[in-house]
């Protein structure tokens, strides 16, 4: 494995909470090292062929072309959600977008999406200003782009999927997730990538275990929420003062804003962790999901394991 710097290397985005200084510092510092990786790996006699780059990092096209690598864009968002960026970067939608009438009227989309559907930064782009930026700029490039894959398939979202592969090239080649969840059993144990944006030295596995089916309440709010430490705190007391078994997930550069005597109450029937992997967590104990994924992810989708919130 090779790293590139973010130019926060003691502890990455977790020195910067300030995303209006961190991303144009990781574009910055990102790109040379890229660069000097791809060059040095020439130099080295194994000349990287072609870069798969998350289209959050738009410069790692840019970065690639010039050292003459081909490039795949691979997003990671459902379908729909990436239409609703391309369709405001392409100029045929304007922020804000509180629903999807006007795409299902274009047929590129199957259903009608309500405002509670939308994606939060097209939604309501002055919640981040700079993540609705780094989001619509996910399509900053694409043409130039060699392959255009997208973290989804044509059975879930046959609309959505066709609309992609007509405007943007797209080619569906997911669900990209362990081979274990899928029901093969060639690879038991590839049960992970090895590598997420937290980790955690806690394992809720083993308390998940202890409590009976379909009791417990899991929280959580996704990489890039930003709740004050008031809100925090309230949501806390209301799962304690609640009486049910909890699983709360409270990243580490946000676990300053809950008090000690907060965290004590906790221990009595809830369990705070940093962070979880998302697939092992979806647990026969589990009974309710309260979340805010800000569509990162096809797990409720493809997972469905109890009512969602």
């Amino acid at each position: 494995m090779a790293v590139i710097s973010d130019g926060f290397d003691a502890g990455g985005m977790a020195l910067c909470p300030d995303y209006a200084e961190y991303f144009p510092r990781l574009e910055a510092v990102g790109s040379e090292t890229l660069r000097e990786l791809l060059l040095s790996e020439a130099r080295a006699g194994r000349p990287v062929r072609v870069l798969v780059y998350d289209p959050h990092l738009a410069w790692a096209l840019r970065v690639a072309r010039a050292a003459g690598v081909a490039t795949a864009a691979f997003f990671s968002q459902p379908c729909a959600v990436d239409i609703v960026y391309g369709e405001l970067w392409a100029g045929r939608l304007a922020l804000p977008v509180t629903d999807g009438r006007a795409l299902l009227a274009r047929e590129a989309l199957g259903v009608e999406l309500g405002p509670e559907d939308m994606p939060p930064f097209a939604a309501v782009p002055e919640l981040q200003p700079v993540l609705t930026k780094t989001s619509i700029g996910q399509f900053d490039g694409l043409e130039d782009a060699d392959d255009v894959l997208l973290n989804s398939f044509r059975d879930i979202a046959p609309k959505e999927a066709e609309y992609m592969e007509l405007t943007w090239r797209a080619k569906m080649i997911g669900p990209t997730m362990p081979s274990y969840f899928l029901d093969d059993n060639r690879l038991p144990s590839n049960k992970s990538y090895g590598f997420n944006l937290f980790s955690d030295g806690v394992s809720c596995m083993d308390w998940l275990d202890k409590h009976s089916m379909s009791s417990v309440v899991l929280v959580c709010y996704g990489t890039v929420s930003n709740y004050d430490a008031t809100l925090l705190e309230e949501l806390g007391s209301g799962l304690c003062n609640s009486g049910k078994p909890f699983l709360r997930v409270v990243r580490s550069n946000e676990a300053h804003k809950l008090s000690e005597e907060l965290k004590e109450k906790c221990e009595n029937n809830g369990l705070i962790v940093a962070w979880f992997h998302q697939l092992q967590v979806l647990h026969t104990r589990l009974s309710l999901l309260v979340v805010f994924l800000l569509w990162e992810s096809h797990i409720g989708q493809t997972n469905p394991p109890s009512q969602s919130m």
